[in-house]
């Protein structure tokens, strides 16, 4: 897999978009799926919000998944998430962004940064403060709206960084 590929960021993403459709309907959660992603491409887990825990965010359903598991460097992978990955929890401890930078993540793609509504998330900016890259393709952003239409609303759009 060649890092930084636009045509493939842009596949895995719709992809991990797709994965929020699992996530259960709640009035307290964003739908969100995230797909972790090794540098030659191979799926090493998935995860969506509420899959195994309903207090279970998307980015921590699918680190998770790796804990019992012997896996590559993941300082090699990239992380495909419909939301940026939150920096406040009222559910856990640590909140998705230690998580990622803990586990050596070294690259994130998001399709929508997290609206003023549950938190005021810095996701982009504390993650790339500890060294990761970031791609932002919000043209992709209207999905997730869409998927979480049942919080947002038809009209609500992409917050900007």
């Amino acid at each position: 897999m060649n890092a930084g590929d636009p045509a493939q960021d842009r596949r895995w993403l719709r992809k991990a978009i797709e994965l929020s459709r699992l996530s259960p309907p709640s009035l307290t959660h964003y739908a969100v799926g995230a797909i972790i992603v090794d540098r030659r491409g191979d799926v090493l887990a998935t995860g969506y919000t509420g899959e195994t825990d309903p207090h279970h965010h998307a980015e921590e359903a699918a680190l998770t998944k790796l804990a019992d598991r012997v896996v590559p460097d993941l300082s090699q992978a990239t992380l495909y998430t419909s939301m940026e990955p939150c920096t406040v929890r009222r559910s856990r401890p640590d909140p998705c962004t230690d998580l990622l930078l803990d586990a050596g993540i070294a690259r994130v793609v998001l399709a929508l940064r997290e609206p003023l509504l549950f938190a005021d998330c810095d996701g982009v900016e504390t993650l790339r403060g500890g060294g990761v890259e970031i791609v932002e393709i919000g043209e992709l952003g209207q999905l997730v709206v869409t998927m979480n239409a049942h919080l947002l609303g038809p009209v609500a759009g992409p917050r900007n960084g």
